[in-house]
C-alpha cells in the first residue's frame, strides 16, 4: 500500500463526529492521552493512540441525535492507571476496571460527544474455548 503523509497509516480509521472538534480534541488529549496527528482547519483532526489512528470530525450543525451506537476499544498497558487518570479528569465512567474470564481487564467511559470508549489491558492468555468462544479458521 502506498503511503501518504496526509493520511494515517492504519487500515481501519474510525471517524467520530463532535459538535466542537477543537474542544473534543483537547479533551481526548487531556483525558485519554491521545495525540493529535494532523489538523484540517477547525472541522477535522487526525488523532493517534499507540499504533492506532482515528479521525474526529464536525458532526454537522446540529449534530444528529441520537449519537451512533458504536464504540471504540483501545488497548493500554495499565488499565488501572489509565482509569485513575480518566476519573481524576472527571469523565463519565461506567464503573471501575473489571477482569473478565477472557483475560482482559476493562472499563468504559463516555466522552463529551456521547461516544463510548472501552480501555482494555491483557492480563492473561486464555483459550477462548474455556469461556465459550469458538475459534474460526
Amino acid at each position: 500500500m502506498r503511503s501518504n503523509r496526509s493520511m494515517p497509516a492504519s487500515t481501519v480509521i474510525p471517524v467520530l463526529g463532535y459538535d466542537n472538534v477543537p474542544e473534543a480534541a483537547a479533551w481526548l488529549v487531556r483525558v485519554f492521552g491521545l495525540r493529535e496527528r494532523l489538523r484540517i482547519a477547525d472541522h477535522r483532526i487526525q488523532m493517534q493512540f499507540g499504533n492506532a489512528d482515528l479521525v474526529i470530525s464536525d458532526a454537522g450543525s446540529p449534530a444528529p441525535k441520537p449519537r451512533p451506537s458504536f464504540s471504540v476499544m483501545l488497548r493500554v498497558d495499565d488499565v488501572d492507571a489509565h482509569y485513575a487518570r480518566v476519573t481524576a479528569a472527571g469523565a463519565d465512567v461506567a464503573g471501575p476496571p473489571e477482569t473478565f474470564p477472557y483475560g482482559e481487564r476493562q472499563y468504559s467511559v463516555r466522552d463529551p460527544g456521547g461516544h463510548r470508549w472501552t480501555f482494555s489491558q491483557t492480563v492473561d492468555d486464555v483459550d477462548p474455548v474455556s469461556w465459550g468462544g469458538e475459534p474460526v479458521g
